[in-house]
């Protein structure tokens, strides 16, 4: 563990006031990492910081100042990108919540935007309870409600609002 501060003895008291379950295991300050698959690079991340908290029940990971992810194609082109103001990762479920200016672009060139969005890995399924924007081409979609695949490419908007253009045949 690693802590910082002008006080050394209040760093220490702090530390042992709290409980372990309550300090986090690791805590890491500008992130960026790179995974591959098949040695070929196909996600970018970047964080301010990443908290892991592995003594809790469930263990889980905390980007308190937010994430930014990108999905790269075999030529290293950005083909989808995911963008929060703060992210947490249940381990035990195996569960994201993203929450705050939540910004992701799909591989269609979807923009979506919402204030909260949880991608549950073990089904497959991300959705949301809150106020959506998603622009495309031709039109933007609103509504409240939002449940979609994993690569967002086929989705619905579960309380639809706005303007919906209709072309003429």
């Amino acid at each position: 563990m690693f802590f910082s501060s002008c006080r050394k003895s209040e760093v220490k008291q702090a530390a042992e006031s709290l409980p372990r379950e309550q300090i986090a295991a690791l805590i890491t300050d500008s992130v960026t990492t790179l995974i591959s698959d098949s040695g070929i690079t196909r996600y970018r991340i970047e964080t301010p910081q990443w908290l892991v908290y592995d003594k809790t029940e469930p263990p889980y990971q905390e980007f308190p100042k937010g994430v930014y992810l990108e999905q790269f194609d075999a030529d290293l082109s950005v083909q989808a990108s995911l963008k929060s103001d703060y992210a947490y990762y249940d381990e035990t479920a195996q569960q994201w919540t993203l929450r705050g200016h939540v910004h992701a672009l799909n591989l269609k060139g979807e923009q979506f935007d919402t204030e909260e969005l949880i991608w549950q890995q073990k089904t497959h399924r991300i959705f949301s309870d809150s106020s959506i924007i998603i622009t495309r081409a031709k039109n933007i979609i609103e509504g409240v409600g939002f449940d979609s695949n994993e690569d967002m490419s086929k989705y619905t908007i579960l309380n639809p609002t706005g303007v919906f253009p209709i072309e003429d045949e």
